[in-house]
Order: structure tokens, then C-alpha cells, then sequence
């Protein structure tokens, strides 16, 4: 049995470590690491507005922040010659078009003819463009912009790029859903924009489509100029908002206002190495995450100014960029962020915690807010009972079907304010547990969506989808099914021998986030057999891990159906503290 004070022990270690990262308005905003991908994309479009022609003085700022991206871009190259999409990511063949690209576009081929010729030869090993193509299959959000980069460097010929139907963004909002766009919902803009590219330098040959779609482009790009936000970045994204720069000023648009605004974003959002991050922060995300980590019953965490700060997260407007109603919350304050289905329920727990010790004006705020959260919420749940991320009833591509990993949060938050509407709530969580009994896999997993592991076959990750899955049977009270046993069984099977979870290469040692998320969702059921030998071991490995402060080593995280890859700083610290928080409750309670 692991020692209670050392346990103890870890928990005040990393809950203190938590504390510490909140900053003086009372939230948290987290790190997200550099990305050569984002950084690729920058210097692409930057490079692709001087080419077209600027003013000196933006000229002089552009070509800085192009020579400081090339340079972190050299630092970054993997062994192998390829690029990751971070420091910590192996390489992949889209991140290496990706900066390959970059160079030519930037003029570098001469001084960094080194490294392309090591990236030629890992591209050529994994198949080029067809490669590139095997790997995204049918969902073109992000195979074609990679492809329009590689040929506005004249790297492959214009006809490799497929065409965007840029002119159903002239559409209403209310029925893109039903036009069968071959990208997802949020990449309307790339849409647009990369549309528009492949129009100007391959034109169809049908008079009618080169006419209605020439009738289309100025609507089209009113339509994206309405999306972008305040801050100038799509989604605060460096690589959608790249894309869309230099793909309007591949085409004679360098002064489109559009672009403009996207130049000002990418120059705001450079750091100081040259680099720039996949977004600009996760403000709202990792607070709602740790003031439920840290819910042990103290007001602390969720201090009067940090769920006032929550509070005016809270989108009260219908959105321009997905159109989703007043309601939801995004992953940061900032302007580009987008309500969702998993911010949005993260905030409602949070909230839930916070208005136990908030006073009568606060908690009746609280009380509204939750309401509004509640309401849509239960508007965004899709036909087949499960959550999808921004918008209901898309459902052709991955990324906006319903995914488990939001379905089993969204009913959390359901649970948790069912009081404000039990009879929709009562009629939602029925159908989001028929979707996730449906959608568990064979050997008792399920698979998230946002949530991803390089080191996977297919790089999914069951480890992290179970859990999210089993905390919502925690919640509502469903450990005692035969659905809950088998995800207990898979996460007890999964653990690896050192004691921690996550799939590595032999030699290298378990993920902190994995591990503390399993241990969480075992910790649920703790008198289950196949759990209790299990966490022993998971214990005493997450408490080495603090003793020895490994709880702050972030692993590379994939989402987009894991095909693009983060880390944030906070990741495995908030994990942690949420594992041995209900590690140090079981061993207390009388």
C-alpha cells in the first residue's frame, strides 16, 4: 500500500505548484509550446505578402520576423530530416511540406540547402503528395491548404490542389450544414480564400462555373471578412490565419483588409525565438480545468474574481464565425475563440463548484449564466445523441461528427445544472448514454477526438477517451453497468509496467496526463477488482513522478482526430492534482 503521507505529501507539492501558476486576476492562462507547423505557415504567408509588395516599414518588420522563423525552423528539424509538429513530436510528412515550403517561399533554398535536401529525402520515403493524401483521406480542411502552400512555392503544380467551392460561403449560415462542404465548420475562411486561389490559377473549363463562380468571389470574401475577429487571428490559430494571408495575397489581395488584419495577429503573436504557438492561449480551457481539479471543497481556487473573469468568458452573442447562438464559452477570452462543446461544459463545472461559496449576487449571476450554458448545450446535441465540437447536424467529416469525449463532459455538465431544466436534461443524458454505449469499442476503450497519441498505430488515444467516459459514469451514477466494467477492465489491462499509462517506445517512460486521467477514472471505482492493483501501482508512480517533479514535463497531445500536435505546460500539473486530490479523499474518509 503507498504510504498516506507521502501521497499527501505529493498532492500539497503539486496543488501548491497549481496555485502558484494563477495569475494576479485570479485565472489561469497556461503555456501552449512553439510549433514549427504554425511557424511554417507564418513565415508562408508573410513571405507571400512581400512578394506582392508592402511598405517599407512593414517590409523591414516582416522580413525580421521571416528571418527569425527560419531560423527556429533550422533549430527544429528532426534527425530523420523531417519536422514535428513541436520539440517533443516525431516528424510528419505535413509539417515537413509544411516547412519546406516556407523555405522556398522565404527565399532560403541556398542558405538552408541542407536541410532541404535531408527534408526531400524523408517526403520522398513517406510518398509525397500522394502520402500527404493518404494520410488526411476524404477531409480536405487541411490536405489542400498544405497542398496550396506547396504550390504557391512552386513546388508541385497547381492542378495537384483540389478545388474549394468558395462560393456556398455566400450561403446562409443556417444551411452550410446541408451543402456537403468538403471541409469542416470552422475553416470557412480557408475555405474561401484557398477557393479562390485555386480558381485564379486554374480556372474550369465550363463558361457557367467560371461565371457563377466569378459572380461569388466578392460575396464569398465578405463572408470570411465578417469572420475574422477583432485580434485579426482565426480561431487565435498562426496556421489558419496563415493560409488565408497567403493564399489572398498569392492572388493580388495583399492589401485586402483581411490581410492586413491576419499580418497584425501573426506580428502580436511571434515570440521571442522567432516561433510562433498553434494558438494563442487556452486561457479558459486550463481555468475551468483546474478550478475542478482543485475542488476540495475550499473557496480558494474559485475566488470571486476568477469566476467573475469566468462569467465574462461566456459568449453572449450570436457568434459570427460559426454561427452558434449566445451561450457558450471558447477556450480563451480572446476574440477568436469559438464556443464549444467541451469549454463550454468544462465552465459549467466549474461554475457548479464556485457558486457553493459564491455570495447572493454572484450565485444568481452564476445561476443565469448556467441557464444559458444549459440551453445550449442541449440546442447542440446532434440526432444520434452524442455532442459534436462547434455545430449540430455537419456531421460528414471527423472532426464535426459526435465525439464520446465531448459527449460524456457535455453530460456532466448536464448533470450537474439539471435542476434549471430537468426534463430536456433528463431527455439529453438518455440519448448521450445510448451514444456512448453505442460507440464503445470492442475491447471495452473509446476513443476521443481532441485527445491523441503519436506513439498509437493510429494515433488515438483509448487511455484518455475511457477515462473522460468513465468520469461521466462516475458523475451519474452508472459505475454498476456492464458498459463501466468493461472501460474499468480496459484501463486496468492498459497499464504498462512501470506503473504509469501511455503508449511510448520501449525504454521511455509513461505520459504524467495519461497516467493521472486513468488513475482518476479508476480512483471512481476504486472496489472494483481489476481497479484496485492497478491504482496501487499508478499511485506510486504519479507520486515518484511529483517527488521528482516530472508532473511538469508536458507529452505532445493530438486533436483534429489526432493529426495536428500540442502540449500545454499545464497539462500534467492540473491532471495530477485532479488524480491525487480524490486519491487523498478515499484515504481519508472515514
Amino acid at each position: 500500500m503507498i504510504d498516506r503521507n507521502h501521497l499527501t505529501r505529493a498532492y500539497e507539492k503539486a496543488r501548491a505548484d497549481l496555485l502558484a501558476e494563477q495569475n494576479a486576476e485570479g485565472h489561469w492562462t497556461g503555456e501552449l509550446c512553439s510549433s514549427a507547423l504554425s511557424t511554417a505557415t507564418a513565415v508562408s504567408a508573410l513571405a507571400s505578402v512581400l512578394r506582392r509588395g508592402s511598405g517599407a516599414a512593414d517590409a523591414a518588420l516582416m522580413h525580421r520576423l521571416i528571418d527569425g522563423g527560419l531560423d527556429y525552423l533550422a533549430g527544429a528539424q528532426n534527425a530523420d530530416g523531417g519536422w514535428g509538429d513541436t520539440d517533443r513530436s516525431l516528424s510528419n510528412i505535413a509539417t515537413t511540406m509544411l516547412a519546406r515550403a516556407a523555405i522556398h517561399l522565404a527565399g532560403g533554398a541556398d542558405p538552408f540547402a541542407a536541410q532541404l535536401a535531408a527534408a526531400e529525402r524523408y517526403l520522398q520515403a513517406r510518398g509525397g503528395v500522394e502520402g500527404l493524401r493518404r494520410r488526411y483521406g476524404r477531409d480536405k480542411t487541411f490536405a489542400v491548404p498544405i497542398l496550396a502552400n506547396t504550390a504557391m512555392a512552386g513546388l508541385v503544380s497547381w492542378q495537384a490542389v483540389a478545388p474549394l467551392p468558395f462560393e456556398l460561403a455566400a450561403f446562409p449560415q443556417s444551411v452550410y450544414r446541408f451543402l456537403r462542404l468538403p471541409v469542416v465548420s470552422y475553416a470557412i475562411p480557408a475555405l474561401v480564400a484557398i477557393g479562390l486561389a485555386r480558381f485564379h490559377h486554374r480556372r474550369p473549363l465550363n463558361p457557367l462555373a467560371r461565371c457563377v463562380r466569378s459572380l461569388a468571389a466578392g460575396r464569398s470574401l465578405r463572408v470570411a471578412e465578417r469572420m475574422q475577429p477583432e485580434s485579426g487571428g482565426f480561431l487565435e490559430a498562426a496556421p489558419l490565419t496563415s493560409f488565408v494571408v497567403m493564399s489572398l495575397a498569392n492572388i493580388g489581395r495583399a492589401d485586402h483588409p483581411i490581410v492586413r488584419n491576419g499580418l497584425r495577429f501573426l506580428a502580436d503573436s511571434v515570440r521571442g525565438d522567432g516561433s510562433w504557438p498553434i494558438d494563442t492561449n487556452l486561457a479558459t480551457w486550463v481555468t475551468t480545468l483546474a478550478i475542478n481539479a482543485l475542488d476540495d471543497g475550499s473557496a480558494e481556487p474559485a475566488g470571486r474574481k476568477c469566476l467573475d473573469w469566468l462569467l465574462g468568458c461566456q459568449h453572449r452573442v450570436r457568434h459570427p464565425f460559426t454561427g452558434a447562438e449566445a451561450g457558450g464559452w471558447g477556450w480563451s477570452d480572446l476574440s477568436g475563440a469559438v464556443p464549444d462543446a467541451d469549454d463550454t461544459p468544462g465552465a459549467m463545472l466549474a461554475l457548479a463548484r464556485g457558486a457553493r461559496a459564491a455570495g447572493g449576487e454572484q450565485r444568481a449571476a452564476i445561476q443565469q449564466s448556467a441557464a444559458m450554458g444549459l440551453d445550449w448545450l442541449l440546442r447542440l446535441q446532434n440526432r444520434d445523441g452524442g455532442f459534436p465540437t462547434f455545430c449540430r447536424g455537419w456531421g460528414k467529416l471527423p472532426f464535426d461528427r459526435s465525439s464520446t469525449d465531448l459527449t460524456a463532459h457535455a453530460l456532466r455538465a448536464i448533470h450537474a445544472w439539471r435542476s434549471l431544466e430537468s426534463r430536456g436534461a433528463d431527455r439529453a443524458t438518455a440519448r448521450g448514454r445510448r451514444f456512448l454505449q453505442r460507440s464503445q469499442q470492442s475491447d471495452g476503450s473509446w476513443l476521443p477526438l481532441w485527445f491523441g497519441n503519436q506513439h498509437r498505430p493510429n494515433e488515438d488515444n483509448p487511455v484518455y477517451g475511457t477515462a473522460r467516459v468513465l468520469l461521466a459514469y462516475r458523475d451519474l451514477g452508472w459505475l454498476d453497468t456492464e458498459a463501466a466494467r468493461r472501460g474499468l477492465r480496459y484501463l486496468a489491462a492498459s497499464q504498462r509496467e512501470d506503473g504509469g499509462w501511455g503508449a511510448a517506445p520501449s525504454g521511455q517512460a509513461s505520459s504524467v496526463e495519461e497516467t493521472a486521467v486513468a488513475l482518476e477514472a479508476l480512483l471512481s471505482a476504486a472496489a472494483s477488482p481489476p481497479a484496485q492493483a492497478a491504482i496501487e501501482s499508478g499511485l506510486q508512480w504519479l507520486v515518484r513522478a511529483v517527488e521528482e517533479n516530472r508532473h511538469r514535463r508536458a507529452a505532445p497531445i493530438g486533436f483534429y482526430f489526432a493529426r495536428l500536435w500540442y502540449y500545454e505546460k499545464l497539462y500534467p500539473l492540473i491532471f495530477t492534482v485532479s488524480a491525487l486530490r480524490e486519491a487523498v479523499r478515499q484515504q481519508h474518509a472515514p
